[in-house]
């Protein structure tokens, strides 16, 4: 291994490891790994040293520029809209009336503890995991105190079904907008691609199955409940905004990138992220002239991501460097080997891997390094791609339902309920987190296999 690749990888490994002790600090980690980088490839263009020698003839090289084309600005302008129009669609209260809709049609509790778990599932494929947390617990607290029981099981279960359909369509996830990026997905990709199932139906089943063990466990819930009163919604105008970037996403995905436009009518690369920014900014400037209100407009920007968003770009520029300097191939090849050049195996591996890492780690670093670790494992073995992509969304994504700390829309969930009164035991959580995961996960695993073997 040439010295640069190993440095680089020394690196790569210090930055991971101080981004698990210190959650606070993770986007300051990153982008001062990303400096480091960028001072190297400078320091390689000038002093050919043969420290910077790739072998081959091939020499290190990472300056400014192209640390800055390694950043998807697509990516992070649909995390910044999307997040932007969810908290206007937030404080019109219409998630609140639809939980009040959705309780009104069920018989007793246990009934209505599933329909909320479908009900989160379901908006947070098209909404941030978090904000639908918020959105739709509060319901749950309401209910589970008219009733007297404890919220803890019904909140731990909207989090953990909330995590688990991120995965299902393009802007459900942080993870899902990045796999789109890496493996050129559009939002239609997402239902069928190349005319196969694609990674919402896949969710779907593993949601549908999930939703049995959740009836099983809470099977002796069947106290009755009635909503007396619905949450008034006086302005509709946010849910437009969020329908109409759901829409827009869809119609501009039959719309080839130039890649792929054989020589005719193509769209920009950042399309997407200019919808989710666009739709975004025609709720600020109705906000501004029309209502006159100028507090929700400064706390919609105020909910942005601004974290989530520095952790990314840094990282960006970081696996740009890390891809330069040869690691990526390092890994990859070691992978394969590890799979023994078995396509099943190596994809069985890296879904359980993503599983158990994503149970204690951040699953959005995990998942931008191994995009790029993916094409060369399948280039090793010689598959297409595809498979062990969606098996890295799948492990990744759901893997973080294992543990309270595994993913943040659990974090947010047992905010609330602290909030209330109630500490929540990581033994407590995993009792519902564990079977959910389990069944979602091998109903993934599985159907992926049959959908994309080779």
């Amino acid at each position: 291994m040439a010295p640069i690749t190993i440095t680089a990888l020394v690196i790569f490994a210090i930055t991971y490891v101080l981004m698990l002790v210190s959650q606070k600090f993770r986007p300051y980690i990153t982008v001062t790994s990303a400096i480091i980088f960028v001072i190297l490839g400078l320091t390689a263009q000038f002093s050919g040293s043969d420290f910077f020698s790739l072998g081959g003839g091939e020499m290190f090289s990472y300056g400014f520029l192209p640390a800055l084309s390694e950043i998807d600005w697509n990516v992070i302008m649909m995390i910044a809209g999307t997040m932007g129009t969810v908290y206007l669609f937030i404080e019109s209260k219409m998630p609140q009336l639809m939980s009040d809709i959705l309780i009104s049609k069920m018989p007793n509790v246990k009934w209505i503890i599933v329909s909320l778990s479908l009900f989160a599932g379901i908006v947070s494929a098209f909404v941030d995991n978090v904000a639908t947390v918020i959105m739709i617990a509060p319901v749950a607290l309401a209910f589970c105190k008219k009733i007297n029981i404890s919220p803890v099981p019904s909140i731990i279960c909207i989090a953990v079904s909330s995590n688990l359909q991120g995965a299902a369509t393009l802007v459900g996830d942080t993870t899902s907008i990045l796999l789109a990026k890496e493996a050129d997905l559009d939002f239609s990709d997402f239902f069928i691609d190349r005319g196969k199932p694609g990674m919402f139906w896949v969710v779907e089943a593993g949601a549908v199955v999930s939703a049995f063990i959740i009836l099983f466990m809470f099977r002796k819930e069947k106290k009755k409940i009635e909503i007396n009163t619905r949450t008034k919604v006086e302005d509709k105008f946010p849910t437009f905004l969020l329908a109409g970037t759901v829409i827009a996403l869809i119609a501009v995905s039959f719309i080839p990138y130039k890649d792929n436009a054989d020589g005719g009518f193509y769209k920009p690369e950042i399309t997407n992220g200019i919808i989710c920014i666009g739709f975004f900014l025609v709720g600020v400037i109705r906000e501004l002239l029309i209502k006159k209100n100028k507090n929700i407009v400064k706390n919609a920007f105020k909910e942005i991501d601004y974290y989530t968003i520095v952790l990314l770009t840094g990282l960006f520029v970081v696996i740009g460097g890390i891809k330069n300097a040869g690691v990526i191939d390092v890994i990859g090849q070691a992978i394969a080997k590890l799979g023994a050049g078995s396509p099943f195996l190596i994809f069985t591996i890296i879904v359980w891997m993503s599983v158990l890492l994503s149970a204690v780690i951040d699953n959005i670093p995990y998942t931008a390094t191994m995009l790029s670790i993916v094409p060369v494992i399948a280039g090793d073995i010689g598959i297409e791609p595809t498979l062990l992509y969606y098996g890295l969304l799948c492990g990744a994504t759901l893997g973080g339902n294992l543990t309270p700390i595994g993913a943040s829309a659990n974090i947010a969930g047992i905010g609330i309920l602290r909030k209330e009164g109630y500490e929540v035991k990581a033994k407590t959580f995993m009792k519902y987190g564990v079977p959910f995961t389990l069944a979602a996960v091998i109903t993934g695993y599985t159907l992926l296999w049959f959908i994309w073997k080779p």
